[in-house]
């Protein structure tokens, strides 16, 4: 029996489900952002008390299978962009239809009407806030963060951020030096 979970891509959520399904003593199978594969069949009884236990811990048993579906887009998406070390060199839409088994017009339309945006603009908010991690954590220059995140140029990457934000780059980065600068001072 498959059963989406929505939690976030994280390893305390991914213990979370774990030790929840473990508890209740149930064989099981993590297969991909959100799902689980439980080897047993859950009674309605059983169904209710999973989706109470998840609900104690801050995590939702998904059963409408357009949010199923939503969530998996979103966390195809997190994993792509935050979690990734090399971004595909296809595009996005090819990626999440082939990652999903979906046709991309259809998993756009979906998205577009539960969440009222587009999934490039779900797209174009996680890589800026990629950047602002990427800023901060002061490793990466700017021409090497648009690379790796497959902006086709530091101006691309800059125009968007600034759109995005209403800040250029480096104007954020300073932002948050002169903050961690005068928390320095107290």
């Amino acid at each position: 029996m498959k059963l989406y979970i929505k939690y976030m891509v994280s390893l305390r959520c991914k213990i979370a489900v774990k030790e929840v399904l473990v508890e209740m003593g149930l064989h099981f199978v993590i297969v991909d952002l959100g799902m689980v594969e439980i080897m047993e069949d859950l009674t309605e009884e059983g169904l209710l008390e999973l989706k109470t236990k998840l609900a104690e811990v801050g995590l939702e048993l998904l059963d409408d299978k357009r949010s199923i579906l939503i969530e998996r887009i979103k966390g195809v998406i997190i994993e792509l962009v935050h979690y990734s070390e090399d971004l595909p060199h296809i595009n996005y839409s090819d990626y999440i239809s082939e990652k999903l088994n979906y046709d991309y017009t259809y998993l756009a339309n979906v998205f577009s009407e539960v969440k009222g945006t587009t999934i490039q603009q779900y797209i174009i908010t996680h890589k800026i806030e990629r950047v602002k991690e990427l800023l901060l954590y002061d490793e990466l220059n700017l021409t090497q963060i648009a690379h790796l995140l497959r902006y086709s140029s530091v101006g691309h990457l800059s125009n968007q951020f600034k759109k995005v934000t209403g800040l250029s780059p480096s104007f954020y980065k300073q932002l948050r030096e002169r903050r961690f600068v005068n928390l320095e001072d107290m």
